[in-house]
């Protein structure tokens, strides 16, 4: 069931690469949709989430929305994805999210700035090359804003990925070899050790989740670490009421089994 995690930046014909790989691996191809799913649990336009994501929003908007929100749910929408195997995730912060799983590959389609302004031209059929330059700044603005905020990382440093592919040299369908290659090296086999992370990382993505759905601990910041069905909540809450709170919701996630609580409460309330 080879699971697959993939960035590209705009006009880098990744998205055609993506589609190489769907259709060679019978395998689904996932990425527009986790927004319809992670508005619908935010109660917000998909659009809104869309403009965010391209550098489009405005001042107001990006104020308005809670950055935590959308990182929590989307880490939750793109773990379960993977857990259901057979499927390439796109964008997201997939690569960030699945890294850890060893048996996920994790890639990145590039290319020269200049490349990906004819790219897109063509592909959108304007000779309108300011627009263009600027969407594309835009967009990777934001993908950078984005990386850095949520994971603490520069965007489109070679470390975070097992495969980089820059389509001005690389053909799409030798991209696609090379990824299919990639996916069956013994090191990107599934095993059951990496089976037990991915499904540990879901759960715990499912009780952060959960934290965030209820009015009761919207608030809590706490670690969650899962063992199987046994997970650990550690770290600081305001009080005793809030504590119980996160117990309560934990221990109702669907998977989980045994709730144990190492949380200490706070001598000064957190507002």
């Amino acid at each position: 069931m080879p699971v697959i995690a993939m960035t590209m930046e705009v006009g880098t014909r990744g998205s055609e690469v993506a589609a190489g790989l769907a259709r060679a691996l019978n395998i689904a191809s996932v990425g527009h949709e986790i927004v319809d799913r992670v508005a619908d649990k935010m109660q917000v336009k998909k659009s809104l989430l869309q403009r965010l994501r391209e550098g489009k929003a405005s001042m107001l908007e990006r104020l308005g929305t809670s950055q935590a929100e959308i990182g929590v749910y989307t880490a939750e929408e793109v773990l379960a994805i993977a857990q259901g195997g057979n499927v390439l995730v796109r964008g997201w912060g997939s690569t960030m999210l699945l890294r850890p799983v060893p048996h996920i590959p994790c890639v990145r389609v590039c290319a020269p700035f200049e490349l990906r302004v004819r790219s897109l031209m063509q592909r959108l059929d304007t000779d309108d090359e300011e627009f263009i330059r600027d969407e594309i700044q835009k967009s990777d603005e934001a993908h950078a804003a984005a990386m850095q905020s949520r994971f603490h990382v520069k965007w489109g440093d070679p470390l975070l990925y097992d495969l980089t592919l820059n389509t001005e040299r690389v053909s799409i369908e030798s991209c696609v070899e090379q990824v299919i290659a990639l996916t069956r090296r013994p090191e990107f086999q599934e095993s059951p050790e990496s089976r037990a992370k991915l499904d540990n990382l879901a759960l715990e993505a499912r009780v952060r989740a959960a934290f965030m759905a209820h009015e009761e601990t919207a608030d809590v910041q706490v670690v969650v670490a899962a063992d199987g069905s046994r997970v650990a909540l550690r770290g600081m809450v305001e009080s005793d009421s809030e504590r119980k709170a996160a117990v309560r919701v934990a221990q109702g996630v669907a998977g989980v089994g045994e709730v144990h609580a190492e949380l200490r409460t706070m001598t000064r309330p957190r507002r």
